[in-house]
């Protein structure tokens, strides 16, 4: 009989069990509300943006003044008609 009321639970240990077990299924609802949460996120694209086309690159470089307006217009003549540009 002795064993019986030597390891009994006080006041003490009862809310600490209460609050530990409330705190466990706080953790578990919100690490499902979050999961379920990136489940339903739309995804990122993760693709690569084109590279641009000779005509872009062209109006880039005369938009920063490194060709003229005559050497453009002549880049991009040569450019549609499929032939080579005689000067590099």
């Amino acid at each position: 009989m002795m064993f019986w009321y030597d390891h009994d639970i006080s006041g003490w240990g009862w809310f600490a069990m209460s609050a530990s077990m409330i705190l466990f299924w706080a953790l578990i609802i919100i690490v499902a509300v979050l999961f379920f949460r990136a489940l339903a996120r739309p995804q990122e694209h993760t693709h690569v943006p084109a590279a641009p086309t000779p005509e872009q690159v062209l109006a880039v470089r005369l938009a920063r003044g490194e060709i003229d307006e005559d050497d453009y217009r002549r880049r991009l003549g040569a450019l549609r008609q499929g032939g080579p540009d005689p000067q590099p």
